[in-house]
């Protein structure tokens, strides 16, 4: 691999204003390196023409630094529309669709001063958190082929991992910055909500329950791409001394775990202790039924607002994959009862956690609730024995912050016994993100630098 690819964003934002690399050989290298490793994991996609790109980066070298990401290679999330780039949603209607506008997202990276390459791969539409789709295939984790990356944002995290990128976006309606953060040893925070702006196509109540967030080896990239992405100023905060943690677990057993990986996860908070760090472990503050309740609700009811539009055709419903058939038929079959019901719930757990966070700085579960697996399936059917009711209710461990719309980390968290990955979520008040990325960055020297990696 490439000495360049080694660096994050920063460090080559650095070196580029600095005149010491030049965005000539950083493109070059890149491009190098998805030849390399692309076709083992397919990370990447809809890879835009080589000698446009490398034209770009010329028009980089020449010009004056106009931004952080100055000449720095960037491949968006495939539920992003990019002007001129394929942008497919992984939903076969969509798979030659190419914009001729930009979103938000890709106008502030290309701001900045980015050079956009391609796509990342996702899920159909994002739902279910395994990045495969009918378009472009499963995308495969670094740390064994045969696997997940997780997702929505799996191909960004493979990406990052991989060496292939150095920071990326991402999105998170439930996990799809965190749990691909834990699988792949990256880093993937969902900010506050309403800290990022949505697209101009949402709805209301889509951006109360997902939003757009950084990936990076790093926290520093993380802060760095968090205010490019919200436009304003994020001074990364340090933590008082003994900031007082909560370890919410299983939340008290009602998520279902496999063992070995909630006693790795026991075991990293411990080491934090070192840190200073005061850990609590605690009864949890509000009833997962009731969440669950809730957030499957208010999530299939936007789901099926944003997706339903595709049931009217015929053929385009038969290519919805049952993910997204399941939501949108759980959305229309909603009343404004069971919607009101759900909204009287976030609002309880909104005051549930303001209460707790009157006493903790921050509260620390799992990002995941069971170890990549094969990349064959499209979820997993139980966890630690129980059955799985639902295609995604295996990730219910990353609701609370989502519901609640809560700022949360996804920290690397060290390995398991056969050498994979894993990860938790540090989650504070609304607002509190500069905290909680200095939490990060508190956590980041105890666990040393995440290096990018050939696949296995």
């Amino acid at each position: 691999m490439d000495d360049l690819l080694q660096s994050g964003a920063g460090d080559l934002s650095r070196r580029i204003h600095a005149r010491d690399i030049s965005p000539v050989d950083l493109m070059r290298a890149t491009l190098a390196r998805i030849d390399a490793v692309n076709g083992d994991v397919n990370a990447i996609v809809s890879l835009r023409d080589r000698e446009v790109l490398m034209g770009e980066a010329r028009v980089a070298e020449a010009m004056a630094r106009d931004g952080w990401l100055h000449g720095i290679p960037v491949a968006i999330k495939d539920l992003v529309a990019v002007r001129g780039v394929r942008s497919t949603w992984g939903f076969p209607p969509l798979a030659d669709f190419v914009p001729e506008v930009d979103d938000g997202l890709a106008r502030r990276l290309k701001a900045a001063g980015a050079i956009v390459i391609g796509k990342t791969n996702v899920p159909q539409f994002g739902f279910g958190s395994h990045s495969t789709n009918p378009v472009f295939g499963a995308t495969r984790n670094p740390f064994n082929r045969a696997l997940s990356a997780g997702g929505s944002s799996g191909g960004a995290a493979a990406a990052l991992a991989t060496g292939m990128l150095s920071i990326a976006d991402g999105s998170d309606m439930m996990g799809s910055l965190r749990n691909p953060a834990a699988w792949n040893d990256v880093w993937g925070f969902r900010p506050s909500v309403g800290l990022v702006p949505g697209e101009v196509r949402d709805n209301v109540l889509l951006h109360r329950l997902s939003t757009h967030g950084p990936m990076a080896r790093n926290v520093a990239d993380l802060g760095r791409l968090l205010e490019t992405l919200c436009e304003r100023r994020v001074e990364i905060a340090a933590p008082g001394p003994h900031p007082r943690i909560a370890w919410l677990g299983d939340w008290g057993g009602a998520y279902p775990m496999e063992a070995d990986l909630l006693q790795a996860g026991e075991a990293a908070v411990a080491r934090a202790e070192d840190l200073g760090w005061r850990i609590e472990a605690i009864a949890p503050p509000f009833p997962a039924d009731d969440i669950w309740r809730a957030w499957t609700d208010l999530r299939a009811f936007v789901v099926a607002q944003e997706l339903g539009r595709y049931c009217a055709d015929p053929v385009a419903r038969g290519q919805l994959n049952a993910q997204c058939q399941w939501e949108i038929a759980r959305g229309l079959s909603l009343t404004g009862a069971e919607i009101e019901a759900a909204t009287t719930t976030r609002r309880a757990l909104l005051a549930a956690f303001a209460d707790l966070f009157t006493t903790f700085d921050a509260l620390v579960l799992p990002a995941t609730q069971i170890w990549p697996f094969p990349v064959e399936w499209d979820w997993p059917r139980e966890v630690g024995g129980r059955p799985m009711d639902t295609y995604h209710r295996w990730m219910e461990v990353v609701v609370p912050a989502s519901l609640a719309g809560l700022p949360s980390l996804g920290v690397p968290a060290g390995y398991g016994a056969g050498g994979l990955p894993h990860g938790l979520q540090l989650i504070g008040p609304h607002g509190a993100d500069a905290r909680i990325l200095g939490l990060g960055q508190d956590w980041e020297r105890m666990i040393g630098p995440r290096r990018p990696r050939d696949p296995a």
